[in-house]
């Protein structure tokens, strides 16, 4: 039986509070042939998410947690090497959950073969991906329309930065809040935003008054925290609220206290919606159609990327997605 040699990323110990390299290990295994119905698979590209540190925490979650001394899962964009599986071949370029790793066999059902691939591949993890399905969701959850005032945080992260992009292509005026002169800089100059600031610059409701002054309809979240609150004064009667994610409370140790201005929500007539973007996966060929159209129509939907080379850095590419330090989507390069 012909074996390859590969290396995987696996979680070394559980972090407390923020993550650090010590968390991870880089490991050397053997991978075997495939079996019936299975193919071997060199992953090209992988992808390194916010969602991923609260699966190394051993706690009941929507997605099981990692486990100590096992390589770590997630989003992956392979090519098929070796196939003993019909319509598979070899060369067919396939998305998978099975990441963290340069080499993996796997049934032929855990994997969704692309046809007509777009280039780069990475794509299939950003835009026309994971990442550009949770925006996709989080706007039809909320009934985003032509005509509504939208607020985005962490705007140029992954998600947010095609939020906004893609409720801009629906006819909304878009904010954005980010970390950086020069992420607010690409937001306006390169994204379309109408409008962003950088929240470390001073007072968010403030900064965001004063971008919004007649308020805004929508909050796409994916900070929590400051950002919640602030959009909650914002936010006009029988606004929406797109519950995404809340990175700011992601490495807590200990829960952060709650909004102080909750109560808007009743006077307001509020609506907040939480997703996980998995429960929507059968409107998957609805997002597709949609944002694939943009694509092919040639709108303006860019797929940024902040592009990491070699499985033994996807730990760093991580811990920089935690930081703030990327733009757009961050994606590992396999070599």
């Amino acid at each position: 039986m012909s074996v390859t040699q590969s290396r995987e990323i696996r979680l070394a110990s559980r972090p407390h509070g923020w993550p650090t390299a010590d968390n991870f290990q880089l490991a050397r295994t053997e991978v075997g042939a495939p079996a019936d119905g299975q193919v071997l698979v060199r992953n090209l590209y992988m992808s390194v998410d916010p969602y991923m540190r609260s699966r190394m925490n051993d706690a009941k979650s929507y997605v099981p947690p990692f486990q100590i001394g096992k390589p770590l899962d997630g989003g992956a964009v392979g090519e098929v090497v070796e196939s003993k599986a019909s319509g598979l071949a070899p060369g067919t370029i396939v998305i998978s959950s099975f990441g963290w790793r340069e080499y993996f066999v796997a049934d032929a059902k855990h994997l969704r073969a692309v046809t007509n691939p777009v280039k780069p591949l990475s794509t299939y993890l950003g835009v026309l991906g994971m990442t550009g399905m949770t925006a996709w969701v989080g706007l039809e959850l909320v009934e985003a329309k032509a005509g509504d005032t939208v607020f985005v945080s962490a705007a140029a992260g992954a998600v947010g930065s095609v939020a906004g992009q893609l409720a801009k292509l629906r006819g909304c005026r878009v904010i954005g809040s980010a970390g950086s002169a020069e992420k607010v800089k690409l937001l306006t100059e390169e994204l379309g935003f109408d409008a962003a600031f950088n929240y470390k610059d001073g007072q968010l409701v403030a900064q965001l008054a004063a971008a919004a002054p007649d308020g805004i309809d929508v909050y796409f979240d994916n900070v929590g925290g400051d950002h919640l609150e602030a959009a909650l004064s914002a936010l006009r009667p029988n606004g929406r609220i797109a519950a995404c994610g809340m990175i700011s409370l992601y490495n807590n140790e200990r829960p952060a206290p709650g909004p102080s201005n909750l109560a808007l929500i009743v006077g307001k007539r509020l609506t907040i919606k939480g997703f996980i973007v998995s429960d929507w996966n059968a409107r998957t060929p609805d997002f597709l159609a949609e944002v694939g159209g943009y694509i092919a129509a040639g709108k303006p939907l860019k797929n940024k990327e902040t592009v990491v080379e070699g499985i033994e850095r996807a730990p760093e590419a991580f811990l920089d997605l935690l930081r703030g330090e990327s733009v757009g989507k961050m994606i590992v390069k396999l070599s």
